[in-house]
């Protein structure tokens, strides 16, 4: 089966290499030319624009940073929308507003082209791995359909509801893994300025009750000073802006992620928007003179 992917960047680039290891042709479009190369040394074939690539294939997966390049990729000018014919499935796994997901579905049905939104949850590490959490919205028969693509860079992939519903999923996620970064951070820091090791302090939790996933894929880059990019702050805040523009919508006040938010702004000023958003524990740290390392 011959396949499009749209978006190679620090997430789309490992996935779009396990669909290859699994047998799929790929043809990829990216404004980054060196991507577009290192897909096609892998195997793949490249396309000019998503237009191209939904005249060659009858599934293109989407992975885009926010909601206005997903409408640009998918109904601008030379988009997926131009090339495609009734039947083609997009799968947008780009983490953007519920909102837009309905609208862009819309207007793909208007053509006989079908959507899912499917973003995804776990970073670079688990993108590279194939072992990503896939939260998706749209009809059963079209899941049906594309599970085995998804099931191919993921460790699970769950349909929770109708268009938007994937994201509306995402938008939990991020509260979740935010608000568990900074609670991580808030306690690490408290034990290294009470002069307890940090390592320590997390060996002796993370069996526990405060054991999570988030604290084992991030404490230990924390205390090693690691702050490479596996999801960056500006990303994490683009994807809180939708949590706070979806919730008032809604009437949801949601006052501890506003917060997490706020602290992720200050930390895009200090110059830290393209680093890991572990890297929230630098705001912490900033305010009670202390770094936690090992």
């Amino acid at each position: 089966m011959k396949l499009g992917f749209i978006g190679l960047g620090i997430m789309g680039k490992p996935m779009s290499k396990n669909l290859l290891k699994q047998g799929y042709n790929l043809v990829v479009c990216d404004v980054v030319q060196a991507a577009v190369d290192e897909m096609v040394s892998c195997g793949a074939v490249a396309a000019a624009t998503p237009k191209e690539v939904a005249a060659q294939t009858d599934i293109i997966i989407t992975m885009l940073p926010n909601s206005p390049h997903v409408k640009q990729v998918v109904l601008g000018q030379d988009g997926i929308i131009e090339g495609a014919k009734a039947g083609t499935v997009v799968i947008d796994m780009s983490s953007i507003s519920p909102l837009v997901s309905r609208e862009v579905a819309e207007k793909l049905a208007e053509s006989g082209i079908e959507m899912l939104d499917a973003p995804v949850s776990g970073g670079e590490p688990k993108a590279i791995d194939g072992a990503l959490s896939v939260m998706v919205g749209g009809k059963k028969q079209v899941f049906d359909q594309c599970f085995e693509i998804m099931k191919s860079m993921a460790g699970s992939v769950v349909l929770t509801g109708d268009i938007g519903a994937g994201n509306v999923t995402k938008l939990a996620n991020q509260i979740m893994v935010a608000i568990n970064i900074a609670g991580m951070s808030e306690a690490l820091v408290l034990a290294a300025k009470a002069g307890v090791q940090p390592e320590l302090v997390y060996q002796a939790i993370r069996g526990g009750l405060a054991g999570s996933t988030v604290l084992d894929a991030k404490a230990p880059l924390v205390m090693d000073r690691k702050f490479d990019p596996g999801f960056r702050i500006n990303l994490h805040i683009k994807d809180l802006n939708n949590v706070m523009d979806t919730a008032h919508g809604v009437g949801v006040p949601l006052p501890m992620t506003a917060a997490v938010m706020e602290m992720m702004q200050a930390l895009k000023v200090d110059g830290m928007g393209d680093d890991d958003h572990g890297s929230l524990i630098r705001f912490y740290e900033k305010m009670a003179q202390i770094e936690v390392k090992r």
